[in-house]
């Protein structure tokens, strides 16, 4: 298959490309290397055809999209802090360019698998979250994915194939400071031997996923029969970020305390998904579980760090 992938120099975008070239697809990876890097790519790319381009940039999209048969769109921006001082700016990528992607698909009639996000919900009112919550976004980055949504919601009425996949806290390999950006940041202080940071009192609770995890979640939506639906893409799992730090902590056998500093505006405080929906339209279940994958990362991180000094 012609395959495409906006944002395929990130996070969980350059995971799928690598899955989809292993597969045996031709893959197109749209990314203006804003947030993603190009190593992210270096396993596959001599194996893609990689266009340094704008989401926004219709003109050239068009020429791109015209032959292929789906869209993972994984390109945005994603810094809730950062949302707060550039909210046109975030109006305009994630909104204004994810409908350059809606458009091309009712011309084109290609399907479109999308990054929404967990933040759409805002602060639940009930916990597990199913996807008919109340949606009330609490920072601007968190409104963009839900305009997003209206926006499929619109081109699905008008005959476009546009599956929503809102995900929770992803981690694994390659992650950057946007994606559960907690894990990253406490790694890297376990690393150098020192304590995590933790904003506010630790008893935000988070549903932490694995990024491989998600990636088939993506191949899933792309080959199943639905045309249209939002789905939650977590584990129903949850852990607080106090848990989190000390989890991590003890895998690294340091004798550490976390740090605790001010609460981060418009940081959601509990956040869980309930994710029977995504067992029954795509008959997905997460696989790897934080721990495991934490108590090896962690031991990797310190025998590199005492390898290299």
């Amino acid at each position: 298959m012609n395959i495409a992938v906006t944002g395929g120099a990130g996070f969980v975008g350059s995971h799928i490309v690598e899955y989809l070239v292993k597969r045996g697809d031709n893959v197109t990876v749209i990314d203006n290397l804003y947030t993603g890097k190009k190593e992210n790519l270096d396993a596959v790319i001599d194996k893609i055809n990689f266009i340094q381009i704008d989401i926004r940039d219709f003109d050239s999209l068009k020429k791109i999209l015209k032959d292929v048969q789906g869209v993972f769109h994984e390109a945005a921006l994603a810094s809730v802090q950062d949302s707060f001082s550039k909210p046109e700016k975030y109006y305009d990528v994630n909104v204004n360019g994810t409908e350059n992607i809606f458009k091309l698909a009712k011309e084109f009639g290609f399907k479109v698998v999308y990054a929404s996000s967990s933040s759409v919900y805002g602060d639940p009112i009930e916990i597990p979250i199913r996807e008919d919550a109340q949606k009330n976004p609490i920072n601007p980055y968190a409104k963009t994915k839900l305009d997003d949504e209206i926006l499929a919601e619109k081109y699905s009425k008008q005959g476009v194939d546009v599956i929503g996949l809102r995900y929770f806290n992803i981690f694994g390999e390659r992650q950057s400071m946007n994606y559960a950006g907690v894990i990253k940041l406490f790694l890297e202080r376990i690393q150098n031997q020192n304590p995590p940071i933790i904003n506010g009192d630790g008893s935000q609770i988070r549903d932490f996923v694995y990024v491989k995890d998600v990636v088939q979640a993506n191949i899933m939506a792309m080959e199943s029969n639905v045309k249209n639906a939002f789905i939650n893409i977590g584990t129903g799992k949850t852990v607080s970020i106090l848990e989190l730090a000390n989890q991590i902590i003890k895998s690294s056998n340091l004798k550490l305390k976390p740090i605790h500093k001010e609460e981060l505006k418009g940081d959601v405080h509990d956040s869980k998904a309930d994710v029977e929906l995504a067992k029954k339209l795509l008959n997905w279940e997460y696989k790897i579980e934080l721990k495991d994958w934490l108590d090896q990362t962690v031991s990797n991180l310190l025998k590199n760090k005492n390898t290299n000094q």
